[in-house]
């Protein structure tokens, strides 16, 4: 535990340090939610039916922009060897990866959701649904942007690949994330969709770390 913990901090520290991944991400996030009321004006019974649907949206694509970065700089500099030959088992070493991401930038945009809800007018009842979900969903999206970042790892225009790879498997965690929101604004209850959320997010904790480690086995070859 001791070399994940490791791991996991040196990660978080380079990410804090740098700086940029998380304000590429943070920035990406609320201009996307601040241009979704230009372009299908500003009524608010038009906003408050797709409110839910925008932010989900923005937060799936923000997420994508550093998912090429994740082990990038250790494979070019010939970190990911030492990674892959030290006693830590390669699948932990990449969910302590995944996870210095998922702080680095999922947790942040969960948290900045509430205030960009309010710009697409979203039921206050709604707002701490959305919070929730995206709290319990980033987490898969991480993991599973993991997934695709260790099998384009090296390819020519490596980001475009990996978008086409992982949009389609983001799709899940969409659906049910933005149906919660949907269902608490509309007073039918949210449980049944952040349950299967939270399902989904264990499933790629289950399953991503061994795809990933194996991907990046391959390309390591």
């Amino acid at each position: 535990m001791g070399a994940f913990i490791g791991l996991f901090r040196r990660d978080l520290r380079l990410a804090v340090r740098q700086g940029g991944d998380t304000g590429l991400v943070l920035g990406f996030f609320v201009l996307a939610v601040v241009l979704f009321p230009l372009a299908v004006g500003p009524e608010p019974a038009v906003l408050q039916r797709i409110g839910a649907g925008i932010v989900w949206v923005a937060a799936l694509l923000a997420a994508l922009l550093s998912l090429d970065r994740l082990f990038e700089a250790d494979y070019q500099d010939g970190g990911l060897d030492l990674i892959a030959l030290s006693s830590l088992p390669l699948e932990l070493a990449v969910l302590a990866k995944c996870a210095a991401h998922w702080v680095a930038t999922g947790f942040p945009l969960a948290l900045i959701s509430p205030f960009l809800a309010l710009l697409v007018d979203l039921e206050p009842v709604a707002i701490p649904t959305l919070l929730v979900s995206l709290l319990i969903g980033t987490p898969a999206m991480s993991l599973i942007g993991g997934v695709a970042a260790a099998l384009t790892l090296g390819a020519r225009r490596q980001g475009v690949v990996l978008s086409i790879l992982v949009l389609p498997l983001y799709v899940p965690p969409l659906v049910f994330g933005a149906g919660a929101v949907e269902a608490s604004a509309a007073g039918l209850g949210e449980r049944s969709h952040l349950l299967i959320l939270a399902a989904l997010t264990l499933a790629a904790l289950a399953f991503c770390p061994w795809a990933s480690a194996a991907a990046l086995r391959q390309a390591l070859e």
